[in-house]
């Protein structure tokens, strides 16, 4: 299982936030680059990195953070946040992003995500499903759209969506544990490679989300916040 730690970016800060608020605010390094340097000098591979001002304003805002964390370490970035048109997924890639993360745009205009996967293949684009009471969230968490979660990730996987990050939002920066019950429901009814994100506050709950069948987790606040350490992560890798 994919081992991966989140970097969100707001004003060029790496953050976190609590359930997708923007007033809970929390910044833990003034340097995203200092805190990607830690994480790969600790053994972990994959960053998941979050533009929040770019979710937020709907357009990329953090691109230069993305930019010169690829430039300076080898981390296997996914990025997220702000994309809008096929340009704006060349501009990420050309920047030394490996995956792309949307979400919005999948709810929105489900047309434009489809001919972004027919262009990229299923390796190169992740759909981003984040809910709420089990509805898809859109624009940085901050609307809620109609599609349940469960068809939602079903009918993207039949036409082609190879993996999807679910972060049920409720849980999201709680330190309470994740949503395991979500994960088995999903992966009971669709063949997809789930990263589980949302709620994770220890190594158990990462063993419980590995033996539920996700394919990685995304760690964030309780890595923040020393409840689980980058050793013991490197030791899960």
């Amino acid at each position: 299982m994919r081992i991966i730690i989140a970097i969100d970016i707001l004003g060029g800060k790496c953050v976190r936030l609590t359930r997708g608020d923007f007033n809970t605010k929390k910044i833990y390094n003034e340097d995203p680059l200092e805190m990607a340097l830690k994480i790969e000098d600790n053994g972990i591979k994959y960053l998941h990195l979050v533009d929040l001002d770019g979710a937020k304003n709907r357009k990329i805002e953090n691109i230069k953070i993305l930019e010169k964390i690829a430039r300076k370490t080898n981390l296997k970035i996914d990025f997220g946040g702000g994309l809008r048109t096929y340009d704006d997924l060349i501009t990420v890639f050309n920047a030394g992003a490996r995956q792309i993360t949307a979400g919005s745009i999948a709810v929105t205009d489900p047309d434009i995500f489809l001919h972004w996967l027919a262009k990229l293949g299923q390796e190169k684009l992740i759909l981003g499903a984040d809910c709420i009471g089990r509805k898809v969230s859109t624009s940085g968490w901050l609307e809620t759209s109609d599609k349940e979660i469960l068809g939602f990730i079903s009918d993207y996987r039949s036409k082609g969506v190879k993996y999807t990050i679910c972060t049920d939002i409720s849980k999201d920066g709680m330190l309470q544990g994740p949503s395991i019950n979500l994960y088995k429901e999903i992966l009971s009814h669709v063949k997809i490679n789930l990263i589980a994100s949302g709620g994770i506050s220890s190594v158990k709950d990462i063993e419980d989300i590995m033996e539920s069948g996700c394919e990685g987790v995304i760690i964030g606040k309780a890595f923040y916040e020393g409840k689980i350490t980058l050793k013991e992560l490197n030791n899960l890798c």
